[in-house]
């Protein structure tokens, strides 16, 4: 039996979070979500649990009466802003699995994407999941409630990592493809040969708001070997031997933190958002923190 992405109660967890945008796209409805009353050119949905802070007037009173529990009615209003996943699928997200209980980046971020399109389904959101690497691979819309979450999954935990991270075609790619701007969250290790800066930015420029979600495994940022190492890309399987003691490492760690703040700026300078999301960090935690205060969830 394969162990599902998100467990049962972290998911009615997740229920009380939104997915936030800044922007408002000419003749979409922007910076809000769905309404929860009904009211003309408003179609009811799904529902979902009730939260505290909640509008009593949206609960379903006869759900109640029959359940004993809570759940508020949602209504979909058109039209939404379109958000989509960028799900990095590069052979170097599956750094950071050796060691028991250790999880791989590429695990985290599929983690991470199905949380966050749990939470946009709840919310009555379309979310379009789409995996890249050196390009954009087939990609998967999902749509109509909690009820669709399931497909979702199932799209996450069939994709398989490989190939190198280019992120200049993948983000002509994506312009090509999805030429009518939105909320684009990039879940990725932001590792290329090639400078991932001008691509971001160039996404930018097309008018779709970046979050972008920086994931690292701690030897990514602080790696613990000592001595004459050799090190092979895990991309391009490129070879390099290198002598590495204390120094050599607190020089890439700074060098790491840098990057990760240029990363960081690109996302800032144009009003979105950045989460530096270490994979030591249990999913559930990095949600409730980093994302919320990032303003990426509300």
């Amino acid at each position: 039996m394969v162990e599902p992405l998100i467990d049962t109660p972290t998911l009615e967890k997740l229920e009380r979070l939104t997915i936030h945008w800044e922007k408002s796209q000419r003749g979409l409805v922007g910076g809000h979500q769905p309404t929860r009353f009904a009211g003309a050119g408003q179609e009811f949905l799904d529902h979902r649990h009730f939260t505290q802070g909640d509008d009593l007037r949206a609960i379903n009173w006869r759900a109640y009466l029959r359940l004993e529990k809570l759940f508020l009615k949602m209504f979909q209003l058109e039209p939404r802003i379109p958000v989509r996943v960028m799900i990095d699928v590069s052979q170097s997200m599956e750094n950071g699995s050796g060691g028991a209980g250790k999880i791989s980046k590429f695990d985290y971020a599929r983690k991470l994407a199905a949380a966050l399109c749990y939470i946009g389904l709840v919310r009555l959101d379309a979310i379009c999941l789409q995996p890249f690497g050196s390009k954009l691979f087939d990609s998967f819309i999902a749509s109509g409630g909690r009820h669709r979450f399931q497909r979702a999954s199932t799209f996450l935990s069939a994709l398989k990592s490989g190939g190198r991270t280019a992120f200049l075609p993948a983000a002509r790619d994506f312009i090509s493809r999805f030429p009518q701007p939105g909320l684009l969250m990039v879940i990725s290790d932001f590792l290329d040969d090639e400078d991932c800066e001008k691509p971001l930015q160039y996404l930018a420029d097309f008018g779709h708001e970046l979050v972008l979600l920086h994931v690292w495994c701690d030897e990514d940022r602080e790696p613990p070997w000592e001595g004459e190492l050799e090190l092979e890309d895990a991309e391009t399987g490129e070879r390099a031997e290198l002598a590495f003691d204390a120094e050599a490492r607190a020089r890439y760690t700074k060098e790491f933190d840098e990057y990760a703040d240029r990363i960081e700026r690109v996302a800032m300078r144009n009003g979105g958002r950045y989460a530096g999301l270490p994979t030591s960090v249990p999913i559930e935690r990095a949600i409730f923190g980093p994302l919320v205060r990032s303003e990426a969830l509300q």
